[in-house]
């Protein structure tokens, strides 16, 4: 991968980068990792980026897809984003540290000018990674509460460690636990 061109247009506050990649390039395949595939055909995608002081930054490039003799054609990932997010890994972490320090809402439109659903998105990805990485096999005593966060139906379930004084899970009335 290498950054082929880049446009800075200061008027609209906007850095456009474009990332290719050689021709004549292979790549392991993403799901059985077979190294040495040939690319079948490529996409244009656009992830959003960190801030580049501020003006938005955007990367854009042909992702390839390749052919894989055990799989068949298949997407390459990206080393610097995560699959179907739209948005950089450096991006994405700093998304998360914003959303550790300030309301969703704020961190989202005053900092990343993004909506605050696409946030959330960032937020649940990781959140259920992190819980899926838990390992729960030394808790042996839990409670359980339900309160209301809002007037109405709204209510949030907490299921904490009582020894460890965590929260291992976390439901709105609209979730369901993995």
């Amino acid at each position: 991968w290498f950054v082929a061109t880049s446009d800075f247009d200061a008027e609209k506050k906007r850095l456009d980068i474009e990332v290719d990649f050689k021709s004549g390039s292979r790549f392991a395949c993403p799901d059985c990792k077979a190294a040495d595939c040939p690319v079948h055909d490529t996409t244009k995608k656009t992830w959003q980026h960190l801030d580049f002081f501020q003006h938005q930054a955007f990367l854009h490039a042909r992702t390839p897809r390749i052919s894989c003799t055990t799989c068949g054609v298949k997407q390459v990932d990206v080393p610097w984003a995560r699959k179907g997010s739209g948005f950089s890994l450096l991006f994405e972490a700093f998304a998360m540290t914003l959303a550790t320090h300030l309301p969703i809402a704020v961190a989202a439109e005053r900092f990343l000018k993004i909506t605050d659903k696409r946030l959330w998105r960032i937020v649940f990805h990781y959140v259920r990674a992190a819980v899926a990485r838990m390992d729960l096999a030394a808790v042996t005593r839990v409670c359980i509460d339900e309160t209301a966060a809002k007037r109405g139906q709204d209510y949030v379930t907490l299921v904490v460690d009582i020894d460890e004084r965590r929260v291992l899970i976390a439901l709105g009335s609209g979730e369901q636990a993995r």
